[in-house]
């Protein structure tokens, strides 16, 4: 999730337990909190472009880290104040708002290693946006005005609306699920790996995508909050072969294929618009395209050196056109259909 929106969710948490006179320090050190967990983006290397991918959402943002992470906000919240609070005060706090963390990434469709050590899953639940400005403003609201206002109670608001937010958030994701089932069945196509997840901004248009006969499709399924469903057909390309091309391929760049594969849960293509690129299917600028957003280079890798890691996330007006006839329902090139629930 974007930092402003872990930000605010950690003060709320922190801001609910907390005394009227210590709201103004929850609000920040809770902060604090639901910050630090990112600061796992400094682990990199300059000569391994993917390391960053691994260790993103990892161990700072295990359920088993929350306790450490608490003292170490704490301890640094000790350092802000030149030692007027201490770390027995702040931990409380602290740790609330890292446990936000978290939880939150994992509502997101990126993946979390939620359940480190004992797994190495990565926990995505889909069911908000990266960004979301209906989920972020309300909790942004809520936390300033009980500093303001001096009433926990407006935190305890804001953290209910969130919980609300990211409920709705899956009766979306299943509604669009099912809608999406319909249709594939329609299609007369025996679906695997089936996921749909929320575009950009919003809880009513879903990118969903799954593989049939060696090759991804994608479409774009609106589940309006009230309203017919509707899909708009998008596009299909073949899956990589990723034998065939590992078999091309030395040790240093096929160890790179294994872990962009691991990183794409397997949704791996020829990236249709940057030739010798290998990219993630499961995230494209429109929903139903099969563009990637990010893939790694192997054609210009060279050899003995690590993949780079290169992304795609500039839009066009058509692009940008299309996401939002399709976020408000409109009928493009004939291409939307609606269905009943």
């Amino acid at each position: 999730m974007d930092p402003l929106s872990q930000v605010c969710i950690g003060s709320a948490a922190a801001q609910s337990l907390s005394r009227t006179s210590s709201l103004k320090t929850a609000l920040w050190i809770g902060a604090l909190g639901g910050f630090l967990p990112d600061a796992d983006v400094l682990i990199r290397s300059s000569s391994d472009p993917l390391l960053h991918l691994e260790y993103h959402r990892h161990f700072t943002h295990a359920l088993l880290f929350i306790p450490f992470g608490g003292l170490i906000t704490a301890a640094i919240g000790k350092l802000i104040t030149r030692g007027k609070k201490s770390i027995k005060e702040l931990w409380l706090p602290a740790s609330l708002g890292w446990a936000t963390h978290g939880l939150l990434d994992s509502c997101t469709s990126y993946g979390t290693y939620l359940l480190w050590p004992f797994s190495n899953e990565r926990v995505a639940w889909d069911n908000v946006s990266i960004i979301d400005p209906l989920f972020t403003l309300p909790l942004l609201a809520g936390v300033l005005l009980a500093v303001k206002k001096k009433r926990a109670l407006l935190a305890r608001a804001a953290l209910i609306w969130a919980l609300f937010y990211l409920s709705m958030g899956v009766l979306q994701r299943d509604r669009a699920a099912d809608t999406y089932r319909e249709r594939i069945t329609e299609r007369g196509h025996t679906p695997t790996s089936l996921e749909v997840k929320p575009s950009f901004g919003n809880n009513i248009l879903f990118r969903g995508f799954y593989i049939h006969e060696g090759s991804f499709y994608a479409d774009s399924i609106r589940v309006p909050w009230w309203g017919d469903e509707a899909i708009y057909e998008g596009e299909s390309i073949a899956a990589l072969d990723t034998e065939a091309l590992r078999a091309t391929l030395g040790p240093v760049h096929q160890h790179d294929l294994d872990r962009f594969a691991y990183f794409s849960a397997g949704f791996l293509v020829n990236d249709p618009l940057h030739p010798g690129v290998v990219g993630d299917f499961r995230y494209a600028m429109v929903p139903n395209a099969v563009a990637p957003m990010w893939g790694i280079d192997l054609a210009n890798a060279l050899e003995g050196e690590h993949a780079q890691f290169l992304r795609f996330s500039r839009t066009d007006s058509s692009q940008r056109q299309a996401m939002l006839d399709q976020l408000w329902g409109r009928r493009v090139d004939d291409n939307a259909s609606s269905q009943e629930p």
